[in-house]
């Protein structure tokens, strides 16, 4: 780290050699070319030196350091400061575990995401069979009506872009109606493989994202509009470009201008990527299953507003499913085998989902990542509380976890 240079310019640059450890850790980066070059060019750092640079990071925050060069002042304030200081704290927790410094799973969630994470009991997610079991058509086992009643509800490949494209249009317009969006933003979206998630937002920089959908397993009519607004509108897309024109190109805050994984800024853009459709589809009851439905029918595909909206209110509480399974496989040493066997049963999912589930919480760069949907979404929304005027301070302003936890 070059010690003379301000304290976010030694951000963006630990972050950008940590990603020389973590493929994929730095998610976004739109800012100074020169400086991301001369990162490039650089030989691999050891992980205990980015360590060390990192709790630098964090004293000089604590001790006054500018934040900016005289030509670049984007603002000094408490709240930018701790900003910071959270995601530095993120970013050397990854370092120091990747020197081989013995961390607790908790402990590693708990440092780079703002949230301590817990093993949800079970009998929580018996009592969300229980639900389902009364709301799911048919006879039989439940979890055999589960897994059928989901897998027929797939997406016919030829008809997957046309839903997109036209759900898009419909958020995107939906989301520049309540909170406005910059002008010249862009979305791409294309269709991947071979991959451990099911949807991505690539950020370009310059207004333009790049959203990839994952068709190793068939996508759901269920959660194809949660999906195209999760990356695109009102999720991913509209706060990278929001923050992009609001607070890197206004306010200067070049932090903003890097993505990090394993720091509090993705538990808040999953939280609130996880809550926008029900922001922008209205606070009714099923109003965003309606809204789907509205782009699906037309195109001849499988989706009953009625039962899905009836369906995911009773299995919503399973989601957290994954979490413990994260904690199974890296806080209490369960097997591979054991944590598939595991989403299986509590999670209802056939076994290539539960792989596939599996495959994102062994991915050394996702490992931990889960906890960000499932407290994410906690947080955000009971901080929003229904509000879209607080959704938009999420999608405009730095805060952290525990500004949503004081305000909610």
């Amino acid at each position: 780290m070059t010690a003379d240079l301000p304290v976010v310019d030694r951000y963006l640059e630990l972050g950008l050699r940590l990603d020389h450890h973590v493929e994929g850790l730095v998610d976004a980066y739109y800012g100074p070319p020169a400086l991301a070059a001369r990162v490039k060019a650089e030989p691999t750092l050891a992980a205990a030196r980015l360590a060390d640079d990192s709790h630098r990071i964090v004293a000089d925050l604590d001790g006054g350091a500018p934040l900016d060069p005289p030509d670049a002042d984007g603002g000094d304030d408490p709240a930018r400061r701790a900003w910071i200081r959270a995601q530095a704290i993120g970013l050397g927790t990854t370092a120091e575990r990747l020197a081989g410094v013995p961390i607790a799973f908790p402990d590693e969630i708990e440092r780079c995401y703002g949230v301590r994470p817990a093993l949800v009991d079970e009998d929580d997610f018996l009592a969300a069979h229980r639900d389902l079991d009364e709301v799911l058509p048919g006879d039989g086992p439940l979890a055999d009506r589960y897994i059928a009643w989901r897998e027929a509800q797939a997406v016919p490949v030829d008809r997957l872009r046309p839903a997109i494209d036209s759900l898009a249009e419909d958020l995107r317009a939906r989301t520049d109606t309540l909170f406005g969006l910059p002008d010249g933003e862009h979305v791409d979206v294309e269709l991947v493989t071979d991959q451990p998630w099911s949807g991505f937002n690539y950020y370009l920089g310059d207004l333009h994202s790049r959203v990839a959908i994952n068709v190793d397993l068939p996508v759901l009519s269920t959660s194809l509009a949660h999906l195209v607004a999760h990356e695109a509108y009102p999720g991913h897309h509209t706060e990278h470009s929001r923050k992009e024109v609001g607070l890197v190109r206004r306010r200067r805050r070049r932090e903003e201008s890097i993505f990090v994984v394993g720091a509090p800024q993705c538990l808040m853009a999953e939280g609130l990527a996880d809550l926008g459709l029900s922001v922008v589809a209205g606070p009714e009851p099923g109003a965003a299953e309606a809204l789907a439905a509205e782009h699906l029918h037309p195109l001849g595909i499988a989706y009953d507003a009625e039962v899905v909206t009836r369906v995911a209110a009773a299995s919503e509480v399973l989601a957290a499913v994954r979490g413990n399974v994260a904690l199974l496989l890296h806080d209490e040493g369960a097997s591979v085998d054991d944590a598939v066997a595991y989403a299986e049963r509590f999670g209802l999912l056939p076994r290539a989902r539960a792989e596939k589930a599996v495959q994102f919480q062994t991915d050394p760069t996702w490992r931990a990542y889960i906890f960000c949907y499932i407290d994410g979404l906690r947080l955000c929304r009971g901080f929003v509380g229904g509000d879209p005027a607080r959704f938009e301070r999420l999608l405009s302003e730095q805060l952290l976890p525990s500004d949503l936890v004081a305000a909610a």
